[in-house]
């Protein structure tokens, strides 16, 4: 079963693509806090906290410009426009992670959780571009010079420090959830 917060992003990221295909069809009625209820209605119990829901996807809706602009020099190669709206968002949702909750997201958890949600929801490949962009994210973030913990032989797994191995490890066991 999820965690209540994997549960959380999940929703988040089912939110942010309808307000983002909303708002792309001209639809000024689009509004993510009601998009968000609407989603979380079936949840509510399930989640406990939707505090975390609801600041997540307000947080990313509301710097959707700025999120872009840091993402697309990160993937020169993949115009953001041309990128999966799945893929899109995730990668949002994971920037905003790492720029914004990092003192309650560990970066490994917020990279680990957007890899798991392009690995759900993504096309075959969105997993190691997700991981491959956030990992640069990550880096250009917290300055570090990690390269030797990269590997193109395990693509799928995120790219941070050693150190924070022990955090990812509570949560698979059961720990506190992210």
């Amino acid at each position: 079963m999820a965690s209540n917060r994997h549960l959380g992003r999940i929703i988040v990221l089912q939110s942010l693509y309808e307000y983002e295909f909303r708002t792309k069809a001209g639809d000024a009625t689009a509004d993510i806090k009601t998009i968000v209820a609407k989603d979380i209605e079936p949840y509510t119990k399930a989640l406990g906290d939707t505090e975390f829901v609801y600041q997540l996807a307000d947080g990313v809706a509301g710097k959707i410009e700025e999120l872009d602009a840091e993402l697309q020099p990160m993937a020169p190669e993949w115009p953001l426009g041309t990128i999966a709206a799945i893929d899109r968002n995730v990668l949002r949702m994971g920037l905003y992670e790492l720029k914004y909750c990092n003192q309650t997201v560990p970066p490994k958890v917020a990279i680990n959780e957007a890899v798991e949600l392009a690995k759900e929801f993504g096309a075959e490949n969105s997993s190691k571009f997700v991981n491959g962009v956030l990992g640069t994210a990550y880096r250009e973030l917290f300055g570090s010079n990690d390269e030797g913990k990269i590997s193109s032989e395990q693509p799928s797994q995120p790219v941070v420090p050693e150190e924070q191995h022990g955090e990812e490890k509570a949560e698979e066991a059961g720990g506190a959830a992210a």
